[in-house]
């Protein structure tokens, strides 16, 4: 069956806004934290891959995946191991990879035949792996559909919009005395959520979008620019009316929220990912020009001490200060759920498995209910095991190693801006996910896939801006 070139050029446009809209929309219901939004983030981004393969031909199809074939391979593994966590397995067999797990089926669950799978919970292990089937197509689809350099703006221009709104959505609301928020009619403080029940989870969306829209800023500086003559406030004021001024008011927009959410790790991920990547990218960036340097100090200088200081960096920085080991319970539940991961080393207990599992080496002095480590290296060791957690790891590395070879490497001043937002996004994360649990909210996870995509792509993706890829 022949489908007319209109008919597929059509579905691809239908795909690429597709993907914006759902991007824009999944941080909106708690952060897709639900069963009813993750699941229809499911089922829109099962659509995109249909529509992809239905309008994009086979062979050209693998042919553009080709450079991110790494990428694409090493998550997919990650994904068939969740399943295979799923597929029943002679017991002697489980006994074998797994002593701990084949214990637990005979003491626990009094087995009646002799094929079980891996996974403690299997209905929870299902679902992670629906929403790490959905995570793994909305990176496919970014890697796809993303194609050309203007297509690549408008999704930059997305993730900084959807940043910007829940920022001012969170700020607005933590700053106005309403007792009840006016949409999901949640509880309100003078702590920011936006949309998001956690905090912390609403300040680990944040990092990720600043860090794009950082890079954004940097993709757009005029390494000329210091040279011009003329009036100081008209420049000024020209670049306030510009779209760069307009970008640099979302990013203080977002700088203001993060601040609020009074996230400890959250304020510091973003502070310490913005110095190191500044500091890279002033060592490894082709054509480094004086505006970067600017731009740098003063993200550092005015966001954190005068933004900081009028919206309440001080208070985040006594929270930091009262902080101590002594008061940290989620300190006790980290050090518990390394008994896990002793326990099960090689296979872990399960995908989504930890709220069930835990109360196995759970010590007495716990006496709160912990659905999730606050510790996503000790979660996913403890539920898929530590050669799980390596390769992961490898493969988040490697991916900002190609972020930083992008900065260093790529003629184009936007790809190399590209690659400075995804290094610092991927450090943001590396750094914030050591104290918490932030890829267990859907919309932060799939903005993650999207972040590993682009660095990517800022690597080995779009090779002309003056040329329009007509794939």
């Amino acid at each position: 069956m022949n489908i007319p070139s209109s008919a597929l050029n059509k579905t691809k446009q239908s795909m690429f806004w597709l993907l914006l809209a759902l991007l824009f929309l999944l941080p909106i219901p708690l952060g897709s934290n639900r069963p009813w939004a993750w699941a229809m983030m499911e089922a829109v981004s099962f659509i995109l891959i249909i529509g992809i393969l239905i309008s994009h031909p086979w062979q050209q199809l693998k042919q553009h995946l080709k450079p991110f074939k790494f990428l694409i391979i090493a998550i997919g593994i990650f994904v068939l191991y969740q399943m295979l966590q799923l597929m029943p397995l002679p017991l002697n067999v489980i006994n074998a990879i797994s002593p701990n797990t084949a214990l637990i089926i005979n003491s626990s669950l009094q087995p009646s035949d002799s094929w079980y799978a891996i996974a403690l919970d299997p209905q929870q292990a299902k679902i992670a792996t629906l929403k790490a089937i959905s995570y793994f197509c909305i990176m496919l689809a970014t890697l796809v559909l993303v194609n050309d350099f203007k297509r690549l703006r408008i999704l930059l221009l997305c993730i900084i919009f959807a940043g910007t709104w829940q920022a001012f959505y969170g700020a607005t609301l933590a700053l106005s005395n309403l007792p009840i928020t006016p949409f999901l009619s949640l509880k309100n403080s003078d702590i920011a959520n936006g949309t998001f029940v956690y905090k912390n989870h609403f300040a680990n969306f944040l990092i990720l979008t600043l860090s794009i829209g950082i890079g954004y800023l940097v993709a757009t500086l005029d390494k000329h620019k210091l040279k011009q003559r003329g009036n100081i406030a008209l420049r000024f004021l020209q670049t306030l009316i510009s779209g760069k001024g307009a970008l640099r008011i979302a990013l203080a927009i977002m700088v203001i929220a993060i601040v609020l959410s009074r996230s400890r790790m959250g304020n510091t991920a973003f502070f310490v990912a913005l110095t190191l990547t500044g500091i890279i990218a002033l060592w490894f960036m082709k054509t480094k020009s004086k505006s970067l340097m600017i731009l740098i100090v003063s993200l550092l200088v005015i966001d954190t001490f005068i933004l900081g200081a009028y919206f309440g960096l001080d208070k985040v920085k006594q929270r930091l200060e009262q902080t101590t080991v002594a008061t940290e319970q989620r300190v006790d539940v980290n050090e518990y759920s390394l008994d896990l991961i002793r326990a099960f080393p090689l296979t872990g207990t399960g995908g989504g498995s930890f709220y069930s599992t835990f109360p196995i080496v759970q010590g007495d002095d716990i006496k709160a209910f912990f659905d999730h480590a606050h510790n996503e290296y000790v979660q996913f060791a403890s539920e898929y095991g530590i050669p799980s957690l390596i390769w992961l790891g490898v493969l988040v590395f490697y991916s900002l190693i190609i972020a930083i070879n992008a900065m260093r490497q790529r003629n184009s001043r936007f790809l190399r801006g590209l690659g400075f937002g995804c290094a610092m996004a991927i450090i943001g994360m590396l750094i914030h996910i050591s104290v918490d649990f932030n890829l267990q909210a859907p919309a932060n996870a799939a903005y993650f896939h999207v972040v590993l995509a682009l660095a990517w792509i800022a690597n080995y993706g779009l090779h002309s801006s003056k040329t329009v890829n007509k794939f």
